[in-house]
């Protein structure tokens, strides 16, 4: 069966505006201290926002309740679903996922999205499908 996901391939542009959207709802949780990123998508996005809120970046063995667990996209759910912590930020989100970020900076369907850190022939599906 051929492969029949389209890709969409974002620009840094778009990265920019999706993390002030994140940075913009973080004043909803004024609690939140820290940033943890989860590799590898969601590594860059967190060194933005931690940059940009003056957030420290943690690693997984300093998560507290008041870390902001970030990835680049809550797709199947499967990932975050398995992440440590209690609030989270991704680019985007697919409402079909079985997990629901706390802050998301935007609503995506059935595209595969390419981000600017990936390769442009990246495979539509997710690492952990592949030994499947």
């Amino acid at each position: 069966m051929a492969d029949t996901t389209s890709k969409v391939y974002i620009e840094w542009a778009e990265i920019h505006e999706l993390v002030n959207i994140i940075c913009d709802n973080l004043a909803l949780y004024p609690h939140i201290d820290s940033v943890h990123g989860l590799a590898r998508g969601g590594l860059i996005p967190a060194v933005m926002i931690s940059h940009q809120k003056g957030l420290d970046y943690v690693q997984e063995a300093d998560i507290t309740e008041n870390t902001l667990i970030v990835d680049d996209i809550c797709d199947s759910g499967h990932t975050l679903d398995n992440a440590p912590g209690w609030w989270y930020a991704v680019l985007h989100h697919k409402p079909s996922a079985s997990f629901e970020p706390t802050i998301w900076g935007k609503i995506v369907k059935d595209q595969w999205i390419v981000y600017p850190w990936e390769r442009e022939d990246s495979e539509t599906i997710q690492d952990y499908l592949k030994n499947e």
